[in-house]
């Protein structure tokens, strides 16, 4: 992976992680590190503009479309075996063998989200080597990520960022990953009981 994809990612961890209250403060940080380290200045233009729009909300504003977007929308949550399995018994067992993979590579989880949040695992990518499991998770993440673009109103602040990521990141899951993932998922049972509640 080419050193414009690593701070793409990075930057995209910080983008959507949880809005700071210092986040302009942070926009700048974020502009230094591609002027130090990115070499297109195609992608630098870009990748401003995809977030220019959040720098103009204020700070509550941020967090409240934070929360809106990607709290309360299954489809665009930021958890990687949410997106692959739904609420299936399997779920636990995969984010075990995620986190040994993080933990295998020489890396400590020290945010306190579950080891399959996105944000986190981008920053895996930036900065780790890459191995089998570091290539087998970056095709995992490029399919969840193409799952919440095609489902992000075009109109949100973060749609944007999100077709950054797949136009200069990750590569454009098959047809068959993408039915994979479908066929994976286990939605919550949500039927009517088959019998009444005593207690209301």
């Amino acid at each position: 992976m080419n050193e414009d994809k690593r701070v793409i990612l990075i930057i995209a961890s910080h983008l959507l992680g949880y809005p700071a209250d210092d986040f302009v403060e942070e926009s700048k940080a974020m502009e230094r590190l591609m002027r130090e380290h990115t070499q297109s200045d195609e992608i630098k233009q870009n990748l401003i503009k995809a977030y220019a729009p959040l720098l103009r909300l204020s700070p509550q504003e941020r967090k409240e479309l934070y929360v809106e977007t990607f709290d309360l929308k299954d489809k665009l949550g930021l958890y990687l075996t949410a997106h692959e399995l739904g609420d299936s018994t399997k779920r636990g067992a995969a984010l075990i063998k995620l986190q040994t993979v993080v933990k295998d590579a020489g890396f400590e989880q020290v945010e306190k989200e579950l080891g399959d949040y996105m944000p986190m695992l981008f920053e895996f990518l930036a900065v780790g080597s890459e191995t089998e499991e570091y290539d087998r998770l970056y095709k995992r993440l490029a399919v969840a990520v193409q799952r919440m673009a095609n489902h992000i109103d075009e109109e949100n602040p973060y749609a944007s960022i999100l077709t950054f990521l797949m136009q200069d990141v990750f590569p454009s899951p098959t047809k068959e990953e993408i039915e994979q993932l479908a066929n994976n998922r286990e939605e919550a049972d949500l039927d009517e009981l088959p019998y009444p509640l005593m207690y209301q």
